[in-house]
């Protein structure tokens, strides 16, 4: 039987994660609180903000960058700083 959580974006109950996406205090509060629907979309818009920015993984300030837009997309409802050719869409 999967796990249920409330989770933050949908704001209903869903199956949760398996497990913490990554280590330390975000990785839990993202496990306890977003379902996989939600992790699934944050990372197809993840995908997005790197290969349109052409952000490194390597780079701290993309890390940053990501870190701040993923807790905006999973719990405070804001918009995701997109690039401009997406917001014609």
């Amino acid at each position: 039987m999967s796990r249920k959580v409330i989770c933050s974006k949908m704001g209903e109950e869903l199956d949760g994660l398996d497990f913490a996406p990554f280590p330390g205090e975000l990785g839990q509060k993202i496990y306890e609180s977003v379902s996989k629907e939600a992790w699934k979309q944050w990372l197809a818009q993840q995908t997005i903000l790197i290969n349109e920015y052409r952000l490194s993984s390597l780079d701290k300030k993309a890390q940053i960058f990501l870190k701040e837009e993923m807790q905006k997309f999973l719990f405070s409802g804001e918009e995701v700083a997109m690039p401009k050719e997406f917001n014609a869409i």
